[in-house]
């Protein structure tokens, strides 16, 4: 168990080390002069020259990107430039924001798909295991920005239950989570879709083992088979898929906060690239990268808590 968690972490921190390359010379490396794409065509030689000095663009570029991790480790991500602050302490402003759809998404998204994929299992082949799929089918074709507008246009400006947009802070708890609660909707219906699918062909495969049989024999209720030795047995690969959806659910905000006009760090990243903030772009991106390889990571974690014959294979 210690060999496979240190195998892991070299994994997850070389993993790292390698994105920060990749991300460095795509903003640094590549042909073209960040100091010309930040200030535009029309500015002047002596105005570049003075930017690139202000970003320490004149440096050698290992000396540049050794200087950028070692400020990341420390906490210093640079100086934003459209905003005139620091980029962590706008991503520190940002960041609960985000993390709070994603972590209210998700816990929405595995309620729905657990619920509806394991109904359609226990109901295969009938009317509800039928309506289910055509329910996460569609989900899977609708396109969450046109949901996004979809749940505005019923629930804010037809009914007028829910605000349409924008964010009134956390110190009005109920009105915040009441900001949350049709961007929440709006990811967890598209991502649940996938889930109930996969939860479905999980659950199926494990309906089909002895034990299964066995438990209906010795006259268990269908709901506690279902519940406390099928969903149990079919975790690895539901799991696996909310791993990735988490990380996607993080960085499918650009799109929700765009939408609902929300001050996190999707809109932070979209409100940088019009402005041309390479500094912000850069650690926003490495931020969104390293969060899809930590949870690459916990979801190898949680493979060997969930399932005791991985346990037995690594000892």
């Amino acid at each position: 168990m210690s060999y496979f968690l240190a195998r892991r972490i070299a994994g997850f921190v070389l993993t790292l080390w390698a994105v920060s390359i990749v991300v460095f010379a795509v903003m640094n490396v590549l042909p073209g002069d960040p100091a010309l794409t930040i200030l535009g065509l029309d500015s002047t030689d002596e105005a570049r020259a003075a930017l690139r000095e202000r970003l320490g663009l004149d440096a050698p570029v290992v000396q540049r990107y050794l200087a950028w991790v070692g400020g990341a480790l420390r906490g210093d991500l640079g100086q934003s430039y459209s905003f005139g602050v620091a980029v962590s302490g706008l991503i520190a402003e940002r960041l609960p924001l985000t993390v709070s759809l994603a972590i209210s998404g998700m816990t929405l998204t595995v309620c729905l798909a657990l619920v509806m994929g394991l109904t359609a299992a226990a109901r295969h082949g009938r009317a509800g295991d039928w309506a289910i799929m055509l329910f996460s089918q569609l989900g899977i074709a609708v396109p969450v920005f046109w949901l996004s507008m979809l749940l505005v246009l019923l629930f804010a400006v037809k009914l007028r239950w829910l605000p349409p947009g924008g964010f009134p802070g956390w110190s009005d708890p109920v009105a915040a989570a009441r900001a949350l609660v049709l961007p929440t909707v709006a990811l967890a219906l598209v991502q649940s879709a996938v889930l109930a699918r996969v939860t479905r062909s999980a659950a199926l495969e494990v309906m089909r083992l002895d034990f299964v049989r066995t438990a209906r024999a010795s006259g268990f209720a269908p709901g506690h088979i279902m519940w406390r030795h099928v969903l149990p047995n079919a975790l690895v690969p539901i799991v696996t898929i909310v791993g990735l959806q988490f990380a996607g659910l993080v960085t499918g905000t650009i799109v929700i906060e765009n939408v609902f006009y929300l001050p996190g760090l999707g809109r932070l990243l979209f409100q940088s690239i019009a402005n041309r903030d390479l500094v912000t772009v850069q650690a926003l991106v490495m931020l969104f990268a390293a969060i899809v390889v930590t949870a690459n990571f916990l979801v190898d974690i949680a493979y060997v808590l969930i399932d005791p014959r991985l346990r037995a294979g690594r000892a």
